[in-house]
């Protein structure tokens, strides 16, 4: 049965009235609060009573506030660390940079943000591009960075990674666009990279990101897969012709030389002829020079002594002779080649004496005519006269 039912024979049973019958009623919240407000004030000095309100002394309050400045002092301490740079902020404006090392900064009012300027970072770009002979081709390009400064590579633009990654993509989609496939998968891939260096630095110079560019590497570029095996014929093709030209240059460095020596020699030796019979010829204008007085003081015994030694000279380099003496009609022939060839190593060859040699020049005096070698060469002493 519920307290306050009726029926109970007058005995109400509120949980707020004790059993002697005095009505207690609900605790006074305002009491209870005043109550532990004086006793915790007199723990500081202040004034604690029944009625009165109690309150901090003037010390309790000092050593709070000494307590709360040097909480907030200790907790604005921070590092720098020697490959970074701390943009601080004051109300959540640039205010200075900090440098590495233990800095301070005014807790709740400053903020520092850390950027890292040594650490090479990178970001890469790769897609299917069109080319300017209008092929397709796969590309892949990775750019390697470093923060240069901190400020405007935080506050320039919103995201400067990203502003990069967009750049970059541009560049190098630019440069695909205005080069060939050749030059893009074979040959001029150095020049390509470079292209896009250029061409990325000129894009992100206005925006300021405070970024500096290190290097641009060609990772890969390859046709798309279903042309794949007829551009690696290409491929083939063009190393045989590079291999082809190399072996032709080989060739020619080697050949080359050889020919200017050959032109070298033959030069010398024409020259050395010319010089050969300039002097002959100068030498027999001098002998000629020499022997016109003699002809002209005893012309028969010069004419007679020019004969014989031309005779004589004849003679000499002939291994046949014929002499048709005068008045006979025999010839006599003298082989002389053969002679000497049946003559061996050990024999002995007898030559004509002094008195025999005289005689063959009168009887060559006397003939009128002598035929000399095998052929139709017919050397007369008139006709030599005549010609002298």
């Amino acid at each position: 049965m519920a307290w306050n039912e009726p029926g109970n024979n007058g005995n109400d049973n509120d949980p707020w009235k004790n059993r002697g019958g005095r009505d207690q009623g609900p605790p006074d919240l305002d009491e209870v609060f005043r109550k532990f407000s004086n006793k915790f004030g007199g723990l500081f000095g202040g004034k604690s009573g029944g009625g009165g309100s109690g309150g901090i002394g003037g010390a309790g309050m000092i050593f709070i506030l000494v307590i709360a400045a040097t909480v907030w002092a200790l907790s604005g301490i921070y590092t720098v660390k020697e490959a970074e740079r701390g943009i601080v902020l004051q109300f959540g404006q640039f205010d200075r940079i900090a440098e590495p090392g233990l800095r301070w900064k005014m807790t709740f009012i400053e903020q520092v943000i850390p950027i890292d300027i040594e650490a090479v970072r990178s970001l890469s770009a790769s897609g299917f591009m069109l080319t300017e002979d209008e092929n397709v081709v796969s590309v892949e390009f990775e750019v390697q960075y470093r923060v240069m400064d901190p400020r405007l590579y935080k506050f320039s633009v919103t995201d400067a990674d990203h502003s990069l990654q967009q750049s970059l993509d541009s560049a190098l989609r630019y440069v695909v666009g205005h080069s060939r496939m050749d030059q893009v998968l074979t040959t001029g891939r150095e020049l390509v990279r470079q292209r896009t260096w250029d061409e990325l630095n000129k894009i992100i110079e206005p925006y300021n990101l405070g970024i500096l560019v290190t290097d641009v590497n060609f990772k890969d570029s390859r046709p798309p897969a279903e042309v794949k095996d007829a551009f690696d014929d290409a491929i083939a093709a063009q190393e045989d012709e590079e291999r082809f030209i190399r072996e032709a240059e080989a060739y020619a460095r080697e050949i080359e030389p050889r020919a200017r020596g050959q032109v070298t020699r033959m030069t010398q030796e024409a020259e050395a002829y010319r010089e050969r019979v300039t002097l002959e010829a100068r030498g027999e204008v001098e002998r000629f020079e020499k022997l016109l007085p003699e002809y002209q003081a005893a012309k028969e015994v010069t004419r007679q002594r020019l004969y014989i030694d031309a005779m004589e000279e004849v003679l000499t380099n002939s291994m046949k002779v014929l002499v048709d003496v005068k008045g006979g009609n025999n010839m006599m022939y003298l082989p002389l080649d053969k002679i000497m060839g049946q003559t061996g190593a050990g024999s002995q060859i007898t030559l004509p004496s002094k008195n025999d040699i005289n005689e063959l020049r009168k009887t060559l005096g006397q003939s009128r005519n002598s035929t000399v070698g095998g052929g139709n060469d017919r050397f007369s002493q008139d006709r030599f006269n005549n010609g002298r």
